[in-house]
């Protein structure tokens, strides 16, 4: 059944979030991510929340949205293809985050339907900390769960270019068991062999978000100089699914303008599972 296109439009209540301390730290340790800004209250600032935090207070009002019967979206054909976020304002402990979800566009497209989401997130004190769009696809009945597509001008170009940075990460074997907990997200797909054959894909899969926030980091620690107040911006499309155990690389280069930064994952295949990344990085 296809998605209803009335609910075009369509707004959610908001859901508060308490961003606790443990919360936070949790999602760093369920990230592989050990900064000192994260843990340190020495630190310069006093400590924050890792800018890819904003998914956890944003996932209640994902979920709101995705499930309403009314849209009438079959979650288990339900492949999350890209995601942005503007990083407007750290998160910090004790703050109550406000989180909501409009769908911005439903519309057809290669495989079945596109379907994308507005996230706003504010703090106690009204300020926006976070902005996101969440592009999510619904697969046609006969569509694989990840199918080829043709490679991109741009995949081709940066390719040939030697990157400014490469960093390489691993997956570990429980990294979709412990990120589950730390953001919410218990999709079956992420933790079920069985659930996750059922929707057509190889096994059990890593989040798309996750393997974001492990860019995220290899942008932080180099192109940031290990400072996470400087990222902004992030936006990626999720090319292929990571497996656990998988060992990644990000490689970075620089765009044209300054403060802009292109970046791709790879696994250790060489194949591309993070494309078209774009970062921008304040001085």
């Amino acid at each position: 059944m296809p998605l209803n296109r009335a609910c075009l439009g369509k707004s959610y209540p908001a859901a508060s979030t308490a961003a606790t301390l443990e919360g936070m730290q949790n999602y760093a340790r369920a990230c592989n991510d050990d900064s000192r800004h994260y843990f340190d209250p020495a630190v310069s600032g006093g400590i924050i929340a890792p800018p890819m935090f904003a998914a956890v207070v944003t996932w209640i009002p994902v979920i709101s949205a995705l499930t309403d019967p009314d849209l009438r979206a079959d979650l288990l054909r339900l492949l999350h293809t890209a995601h942005e976020m503007e990083f407007r304002a750290p998160i910090r402990p004790g703050d109550q985050i406000s989180g909501a979800a409009r769908i911005a566009s439903i519309a057809g497209a290669p495989g079945g339907e596109s379907l994308v989401l507005e996230l706003n997130a504010t703090n106690q004190d009204g300020l926006v900390v976070n902005r996101a769009r969440f592009t999510a696809l619904i697969r046609g009945r006969r569509e694989a769960a990840f199918a080829a597509e043709p490679r991109q001008p741009h995949e081709m170009e940066i390719e040939h270019t030697a990157p400014l940075f490469s960093v390489m990460q691993t997956i570990d074997r429980d990294q979709t068991v412990r990120y589950a907990e730390a953001s919410g997200d218990r999709n079956p797909i992420h933790v079920d062999e069985n659930v996750a054959k059922m929707a057509g894909l190889p096994g059990i899969i890593v989040h798309g978000l996750c393997t974001m926030a492990f860019a995220s980091r290899a942008i932080i620690d180099t192109a940031c100089a290990a400072d996470p107040l400087r990222l902004k911006r992030m936006a990626v499309q999720f090319a292929r699914p990571v497996l656990p155990g998988d060992t990644l690389s990000t490689s970075i280069w620089p765009a044209r303008e300054s403060g802009r930064y292109s970046f791709a994952t790879y696994n250790a295949g060489g194949t591309v599972v993070l494309r078209d990344g774009s970062a921008e990085i304040a001085p």
